[in-house]
C-alpha cells in the first residue's frame, strides 16, 4: 500500500506542473526591480508591466528593491517561489559583473535564475572634453601611451559597466587610463563637460545631446555595431583595430530557477510580442537603446554563460575588489 501511494504521488506530481502552467496566471504577477525608482530598469519594468496586464489577464505590480548594485533585489528573486509570479527586470551585464566583483554572493548567478528574454541594449560612448587634443580613438591611444597613468577617465560607479568598459579598453589597447568613479551618470557628465576629467565612458543616452551640441566629442561607441543614434561614430574595434571589444548595458527579464518551462515560454511569448510593437520600438529608441532583442530563453541563457567568464577576466585583470 505504501509503495502504491508513492507511485500515485509521483504521477500526480508529474501532471501538476503542466496543469498549473495551463491555468497560469491566477493572481497578480510581480516584477522586481533591484534598483530605486526612476532608472532605466524601473522605466522598462513599468512599461512592460502596463502592457502585460491585458494578455495575462492579471494585475502586474512593479516592486523596487534596490541596494548593493542590484544584489539585494536579485537575492529576493532567487529565493522566491518558482511559480512565475515573481520575475525581475535587471541589467544582464550588471547582474553578471556582480558575480565577478563580489567575492561571495547569496546566490549563484548561473544556476539560481531562469532566463526569460533580453529586452534591449545600450552601448557606452567614449566621450572627451574638447580641450583634450585628440579627435579620434587612435589619437587617444597614442596620446595615452605617451603619458601612462596621467590620463583620467570618469565612470558612473565602481565596478559598473562604465568602469569596466574603461578597464577592458586599457587591457585590449595597452594604455593605462586612471579610473575616477562617480556616484551616477549625472555627476560624471557634469565634471567631464566642465573639463575636470578629460574622458568619460558614458552610456549613450546620457551624453548624446552633449555630443550633438559640441560640448563633448564622441570618439567611439562600445557596441559591436554602430549606433543608429550616432551613426557617424565608429565602434572601438573599427577605430582602434581591436577584435571583440564589446561592452553594452543589456536589459533582461529573469525568474527564479526551476520555473516550469511552460510558464517561462508563456512569459517569453507575451514579452516578445510587446517588444516588437511599434509603440515599444519607439519608446526604446527614445531612451537610446537599439532595436529590441526579444530573444528566446535559451539564447539569453547562452549569452549569460558566455559573458560570465568575459567579465570575470576583466575584473581579475584590473584587480578590482569590493570594498
Amino acid at each position: 500500500m505504501k509503495r502504491a501511494l508513492e507511485v500515485v504521488g509521483i504521477l500526480l506530481l508529474g501532471v501538476s506542473t503542466p496543469a498549473a502552467a495551463q491555468s497560469y496566471p491566477v493572481k497578480p504577477v510581480r516584477i522586481v526591480v533591484p534598483w530605486p525608482p526612476g532608472g532605466g530598469n524601473d522605466i522598462l519594468a513599468r512599461w512592460l508591466a502596463q502592457k502585460l496586464v491585458e494578455p495575462l489577464g492579471q494585475q502586474v505590480i512593479v516592486d523596487n528593491r534596490g541596494g548593493q548594485s542590484g544584489v539585494i533585489g536579485a537575492d529576493h528573486v532567487a529565493k522566491s517561489a518558482p511559480d512565475g509570479y515573481t520575475v525581475m527586470v535587471h541589467t544582464v551585464t550588471g547582474h553578471i559583473i556582480n558575480s565577478a566583483f563580489y567575492a561571495k554572493l547569496p546566490y549563484d548567478t548561473a544556476r539560481d535564475f531562469s532566463s526569460i528574454t533580453m529586452i534591449a541594449s545600450v552601448p557606452h560612448t567614449i566621450v572627451a572634453h574638447p580641450s583634450l587634443p585628440v579627435r579620434t580613438l587612435k589619437e587617444l591611444i597614442a596620446f595615452a601611451k605617451a603619458r601612462p597613468g596621467e590620463l583620467n577617465f570618469a565612470s558612473f560607479g565602481q565596478a559598473s559597466t562604465s568602469h569596466l568598459s574603461g578597464e577592458m579598453f586599457n587591457s585590449m589597447t595597452g594604455v593605462k587610463l586612471v579610473h575616477i568613479p562617480y556616484k551616477g551618470g549625472g555627476p560624471a557628465l557634469v565634471d567631464t563637460m566642465a573639463g575636470h576629467v578629460p574622458l568619460y565612458f558614458s552610456s549613450l543616452p546620457t551624453s548624446l545631446q552633449q555630443v550633438k551640441s559640441g560640448r563633448l566629442r564622441a570618439l567611439a561607441v562600445t557596441s559591436a555595431q554602430r549606433s543608429k543614434q550616432m551613426p557617424e561614430t565608429p565602434t572601438v574595434d573599427e577605430a582602434a583595430g581591436t577584435r571583440g571589444y564589446v561592452s553594452e548595458l543589456v536589459y533582461g527579464v529573469f525568474a527564479p530557477a526551476n520555473v516550469p518551462k511552460e510558464i517561462i515560454g508563456r512569459l517569453n511569448r507575451e514579452l516578445v510580442k510587446i517588444l516588437h510593437t511599434p509603440e515599444m520600438r519607439e519608446r526604446l529608441t527614445g531612451i537610446g537603446t537599439g532595436d529590441p532583442i526579444a530573444n528566446t530563453p535559451g539564447e539569453m541563457q547562452a549569452y549569460v554563460r558566455t559573458e560570465l567568464p568575459k567579465w570575470a577576466r576583466v575584473v581579475q585583470t584590473a584587480g578590482i575588489k569590493a570594498e
